[in-house]
């Protein structure tokens, strides 16, 4: 399933870059998110709990950044698995200057597998992209606040 956004921010691409890049920030707007913990450099352990339809469950897993191009982009690869089944993605960051603005472009793909697999792809994409507009419009806030 793939899965899409673009997001604005009033702030140059370098002072987005750096909040994307800082664990405490990121770990606030995850939704559902009750641990981001290092485990390495750019790699990191994550719990989150989800619930989609019927199904809630807790996921751990992690997070690695890759083939990072500061500040313009980097890829996130995530793995996790929980009683529900597992998920499985790979999002494609980039930044670009718009103005005095910089807009996030973001593309992911998104495997699962399990119970949660049978609820159904498109129930699946609609919270993915729905966790993703929130997770921005966070990110947007601590902008903002800045």
């Amino acid at each position: 399933m793939e899965i899409s956004g673009s997001y604005t921010f009033n702030a140059p691409p370098d002072r987005v870059w750096a909040l994307l890049m800082d664990p405490a920030i990121l770990s606030s707007c995850i939704p559902g998110c009750d641990r981001f913990e290092p485990d390495g450099e750019d790699r990191y352990t994550v719990t989150l709990t989800v619930g989609l339809a019927a199904i809630t469950g807790t996921y751990t897993g992690t997070v690695v950044l890759v083939d990072k191009v500061p500040p313009a982009s980097y890829r996130l690869n995530v793995e996790g698995q929980g009683r529900p089944g597992f998920v499985n993605g790979s999002s494609a960051i980039a930044l670009r200057p718009e103005g005095a603005a910089t807009v996030v472009d973001v593309t992911a793909s998104v495997q699962t597998g399990g119970a949660i697999a049978r609820v159904g792809q498109r129930l699946i994409g609609s919270v993915a992209k729905m966790m993703l507009d929130r997770f921005f419009a966070c990110l947007q806030s601590k902008v903002d606040a800045a």
